[in-house]
């Protein structure tokens, strides 16, 4: 009970002040011996309830050890700042494609985050090298409808409606 007690009072009086947020949770270091080895932990204080999304992302970095050093305020202004002036511009550009569309003079066109390549540019560019076999090769109709791939390029094929032969 006594080495729970020694560790615990250790923790707390072990610990120096890092820095502090724009919403008041504050960051702390600690030395502690880890298998023989002299290790640094980092950790936060939340002010008020325990809110995990209340760190802001520098501040995860840093206790994360994906940062060397803690934020300095001065950082976090210019952050902040930097972060404001993207809503703004952001804000702009929506207003301005909005004023060309009922112009007429800019077509909005959302592209879905599942959207492939362009694939009819990709055939393209193999139609006119099978073609050219074609020409130089003596063409086998029995060879062509004994083929178990699907066939079809550009505007005729059609994805998912091949069937494998009977």
């Amino acid at each position: 009970m006594s080495r729970i007690w020694a560790k615990l009072v250790g923790m707390l009086s072990n610990r120096s002040f890092v820095g502090v947020d724009k919403t008041g949770n504050r960051y702390f270091t600690r030395r502690e011996e880890i298998d023989g080895f002299m290790k640094e932990k980092r950790l936060v204080v939340f002010k008020g309830e325990h809110d995990p999304t209340s760190i802001p992302v520098e501040w995860i970095c840093w206790l994360n050890g994906q940062r060397k050093n803690a934020p300095t305020s001065e950082e976090m202004a210019e952050l902040e700042a930097r972060r404001e002036l993207l809503k703004l511009n952001v804000a702009r550009l929506k207003e301005e494609e909005e004023r060309l569309a009922k112009e007429g003079k800019f077509k909005t066109t959302r592209v879905s985050k599942l959207a492939g390549p362009d694939l009819k540019s990709y055939t393209r560019q193999f139609a006119d090298a099978y073609a050219g076999e074609a020409a130089t090769e003596p063409s086998n109709a029995e060879d062509e409808t004994k083929s178990s791939e699907p066939s079809g390029l550009g505007e005729s094929f059609r994805p998912g409606t091949w069937q494998p032969p009977v």
